[in-house]
């Protein structure tokens, strides 16, 4: 039998001879996960001696990891916006970027009215929209993605939130099948916008494991985000707010093409790292908060 802390040692050590970044907190992580303990727990247990019932636990999922696969697959699920998310293979594993983008956008509707209806394109998880729906009790929100898998997903975590009853999805590449007629108070999405080279450059926990159609967007990865840019002044309202996570090294073509479908204001924000990260836009001009 070996005890915790001897299982740890040999999982840091296999994991970092397998690249793995911060080796620790994974083996702390996987090891808490197969014995149902939180990872802080697993440091009351060193002494605690483990037996080939819980070793059997343990292998395949350290065996996972050090083929590189993201840690938030392994363990099903991660956090984004105080919510807690299943997630797997079927979408992307939602960023801080992310996590930024949903704060940006509350900060923008802090003072004024908040948004009644709001459409989160391309929804993956729903971690956008389940976030918004959480920020903005009163609003309705409308998920819609091209993969079947993801909005299943999506709908897992909306009925686990509880916010099922406030939130719809719907199948649709882009704008497609939302209705004509419909106005939104808020446009929001983090579409592909990876070039092939960029990802073919990225970790193998991006580069092997996440969908591609999730990463990648032809026309130097701005096809999508053009298309979301052009297909929004007609379904904003006259005071409704276009919020996008994009590439760093798109904001000029971006601002470029906001100008020329009559955006009256547009502006890109960097992220917390100092790269431009997100721009916003309004069919009219608006005050554009710092955050916090």
């Amino acid at each position: 039998m070996q005890s915790v802390l001897e299982i740890l040692q040999k999982t840091t050590d296999f994991l970092t001879g397998k690249g793995v970044e911060a080796p620790r907190y994974n083996a702390e992580v996987i090891v808490g996960h197969a014995l149902g303990l939180k990872r802080m727990q697993v440091y009351l247990q060193f002494d605690r001696l483990l037996g080939e019932p819980e070793l059997d636990k343990i292998r395949p999922l350290v065996r996972r990891r050090a083929q590189r696969e993201p840690l938030d697959y392994i363990l099903g699920e991660t956090e984004f916006c105080g919510l807690t998310l299943k997630v797997d293979r079927r979408v992307l594993i939602p960023r801080p970027e992310t996590e930024q983008l949903v704060e940006h956008v509350r900060a923008r509707f802090a003072g004024v009215e908040p948004p009644a209806r709001i459409l989160d394109l391309g929804t993956g998880s729903g971690c956008i929209a389940l976030a918004l729906a959480t920020a903005f009790p009163s609003a309705s929100v409308l998920g819609v993605d091209a993969s079947e898998d993801a909005l299943a997903l999506a709908r897992e975590n909306a009925s686990s939130a509880g916010l099922d009853g406030r939130l719809s999805f719907l199948r649709s590449d882009w704008y497609s099948a939302v209705p004509g007629d419909a106005r939104f108070d808020a446009i929001v999405s983090n579409p592909p916008y990876l070039t092939e080279a960029e990802v073919a450059e990225a970790q193998p926990e991006v580069r092997n494991h996440e969908p591609p159609n999730a990463l990648v967007a032809p026309e130097d990865g701005l096809r999508d985000l053009f298309t979301i840019i052009r297909g929004a002044p007609v379904r904003l309202a006259p005071q409704g707010l276009l919020a996008l996570e994009t590439g760093i090294a798109q904001h000029a073509a971006l601002l470029a093409e906001l100008a020329a479908c009559g955006f009256a204001a547009a502006d890109s924000v960097k992220d917390l790292t100092g790269r431009d990260r997100f721009v916003f836009a309004s069919p009219v001009r608006r005050e554009a908060p710092a955050l916090a």
